[in-house]
């Protein structure tokens, strides 16, 4: 399909601002076509050798750069040649903070007149689907990845989540193919359509706040120490991400980089105290919290993590980048 034929206006500004040729064209295709789960941008345009991967939205955010980046990263994981595809997003607004994003990402930014009318498909968010990443429905669902094979009344018991949550959540996995149900037992089927789910749904870099170095040279031991300064300077913290997920499963991390949440009004408490200079020491990457995740914490060698299932949605929130120790943390995750 041509693009003019739907929206000539539109075609004619993307086509000036990325420098396309005439002979441009929209596939209406699947990002990746081998995809457990269709993964889709607004357009796909072709033009010659090189490919265009479009979000058109009216304010675009984080999430819009989000999801760009992580196609960027299933490409990459598929070992595509990804050196003449570009990644636009197509808007009326561009905040500073989203300027300031894509330049660091590689996004091309194309400002379009608010008067421009669009039709752009969307990821698939079928109506009526629930959000598997809300604090109640993901309480359902790491609960069965614990159970492994359950009842939904026995889930909405174990969760104090209503029973009619935790089956519009359930209802909503099967429909996906995640979930398999045999009389009145159901358990997770197809953790990797989880898994992208999540991904798609939570990116956990949205949650990212800041990056300062600090003075320690590895890992375990500045989490540790931070663990001993901030608990008894009364903080609000917990690691989380790889941090978290290397002590519960063992697995190998980064000894690069601390991953941490701190409640927001005390970040730059961190930061003024923690700083060091960029020529020193190893990473803190901070996020701030989209829910309470300081209620569940747990204590691992002195070391002060989010819980289980947090650690698990922030892991899967990486998407393919996280995907190895995402596996691990899941096969243990009954047993933790």
């Amino acid at each position: 399909m041509v693009i003019s034929e739907n929206n000539p206006e539109l075609f004619e500004i993307l086509r000036a601002k990325l420098n396309l040729s005439y002979g441009a064209v929209v596939k209406e295709e699947q990002v990746l076509k081998d995809a457990s789960t269709p993964i889709r941008v607004d357009m796909v345009i072709e033009d010659g050798n090189n490919r265009y991967f479009v979000e058109v939205k009216s304010r675009a955010n984080i999430d819009t750069i989000a999801q760009l980046v992580l196609i960027k990263e299933l490409l990459r994981n598929e070992n595509q040649d990804i050196s003449s595809v570009f990644f636009v997003i197509a808007g009326n607004i561009f905040t500073p903070e989203v300027e300031r994003i894509a330049n660091q990402t590689n996004i091309i930014l194309v400002t379009i007149p608010r008067n421009i009318e669009h039709q752009a498909q969307k990821y698939d968010h079928s109506a009526g689907k629930v959000k598997i990443t809300s604090e109640k429905s993901w309480k359902v669902i790491s609960r069965l990845l614990a159970e492994k094979t359950t009842s939904i009344r026995q889930l909405s018991i174990l969760e104090k989540v209503s029973y009619g949550w935790a089956h519009a959540t359930i209802k909503s996995l099967i429909s996906q193919g995640v979930v398999t149900r045999k009389e009145n037992y159901v358990s997770i089927s197809d953790t990797s359509k989880l898994i992208n789910g999540v991904a798609w749904e939570r990116p956990f870099e949205n949650l990212y706040a800041d990056e300062i170095n600090i003075e320690y040279q590895d890992a375990f031991t500045a989490a540790s120490e931070l663990s001993h300064i901030l608990k008894n300077n009364g903080i609000k913290f917990a690691f989380t991400s790889y941090t978290a997920a290397g002590l519960y499963t063992g697995y190998a991390i980064r000894h690069d980089t601390v991953y941490l949440y701190i409640d927001k009004k005390e970040i730059d408490f961190f930061k003024n105290t923690f700083r060091a200079t960029e020529q020193q020491g190893i990473k803190a990457r901070i996020y701030t919290p989209d829910r309470d995740v300081f209620a569940d914490t747990r204590e691992k060698e002195g070391i002060r993590i989010v819980s289980p299932s947090q650690t698990l949605l922030d892991l899967a929130g990486l998407g393919y980048s996280g995907r190895d120790i995402t596996k691990a943390m899941v096969d243990k995750y009954a047993s933790l």
